[in-house]
């Protein structure tokens, strides 16, 4: 079942974490992580956006890994964290943990895949990119549990230059 939501992207980023908040990742986003747009720590996963505004995202809670179908996205990345209490928050990096979706999903390994589409209109539309859906980014989260691994870009999308 797929969930949808809309997030404000502050920071160029939303995050998806174990319900206890523990997870930090100040330490996460080194160069390669902000260049790859995922950064994974212990119990939180954080994905970049290119934009700093309300992205459009949908959540997927699956069974076991989905098809490798990249068509339609512009950057696919996918990695691991762990849960340790069966649920995880998605909201963005500054929003309320009240007011943050929550989805049940099994403790241990979470594999996450996160691919995005629309980036190069909403990068061109920058802070206006909310505004219209033609121009609104759109992140497709799932996750599933797995077995940790690195951070792999299964498909890398990189700015226009201006």
């Amino acid at each position: 079942m797929a969930h949808e939501l809309r997030l404000f992207a502050d920071y160029h980023q939303i995050h998806v974490t174990d319900s206890a908040l523990a997870g930090d990742l100040e330490e996460a986003w080194t160069e390669e992580s902000v260049a790859d747009q995922l950064a994974v720590a212990d119990g939180v996963a954080g994905v970049g956006t290119v934009v700093n505004v309300f992205v459009a995202v949908t959540v997927e809670i699956l069974e076991s890994a989905p098809v490798a179908e990249f068509d339609g996205f512009d950057h696919v990345v996918e990695g691991a964290f762990e849960v340790g209490t069966g649920r995880v928050l998605v909201l963005g990096c500054t929003d309320e943990v009240a007011d943050a979706a929550g989805f049940e999903v099994a403790v241990g390994w979470t594999r996450i895949r996160v691919s995005r589409s629309n980036l190069e209109a909403a990068w061109r539309a920058d802070i206006d990119s909310a505004e219209d859906p033609e121009t609104t980014e759109r992140v497709l989260i799932q996750l599933w549990p797995g077995e940790p691994g690195p951070v792999t870009v299964l498909k890398r999308w990189t700015e226009p230059v201006s």
